[in-house]
């Protein structure tokens, strides 16, 4: 690992590790908070999704993709997770009426495609960006608010 001001760069060798990662990433995610994650497609933003909703809810998840139905919730010991994907949008007005603007408040998120928001992402929040390297990934985490205090715990 190398440690940057507010960002970190983590070795996932394998998509185990990836999921693994996804769920130390939400053992800190709090309900108000996000962790958004891009990458091409098949860098594994859903591989580590998976494994974030399975931490969220204490037990094994199917986890779909929601690329087609856009968001799949899922309930915790902790509250509402989103799992999100805004691959599809045209616009980030689109998101809103998805009801993200409430999610942001009130649930937990985890988006996929952030830069489809145009500038419109949550203050704390986790950008984690995966790239293919070798067999595996790597992912370069930016902490933004809340998530500062919590990059050196990762």
């Amino acid at each position: 690992m190398q440690t940057l001001p507010d960002s970190l760069v983590v070795a996932l060798p394998d998509a185990a590790a990836t999921a693994a990662f996804g769920e130390r990433l939400c053992a800190r995610l709090q309900v108000g908070e996000s962790v958004c994650l891009s990458g091409e497609l098949g860098a594994g933003k859903t591989t580590l999704a998976r494994g974030a909703i399975e931490a969220w809810t204490g037990a094994p998840e199917e986890a779909p993709s929601p690329t087609y139905t856009l968001v799949q919730t899922y309930q915790g010991a902790r509250g509402e997770l989103w799992h999100v994907d805004l691959y599809r949008l045209k616009t980030a007005e689109e998101a809103w009426e998805l009801g993200l603007e409430d999610a942001f408040q009130q649930a937990a998120c985890l988006i996929e495609w952030p830069d489809r928001l145009e500038g419109l992402l949550p203050r704390d929040r986790l950008d984690v960006e995966l790239r293919p390297d070798g067999a595996g990934r790597t992912a370069t985490l930016v902490a933004h608010g809340a998530w500062r205090a919590k990059l050196a715990t990762l």
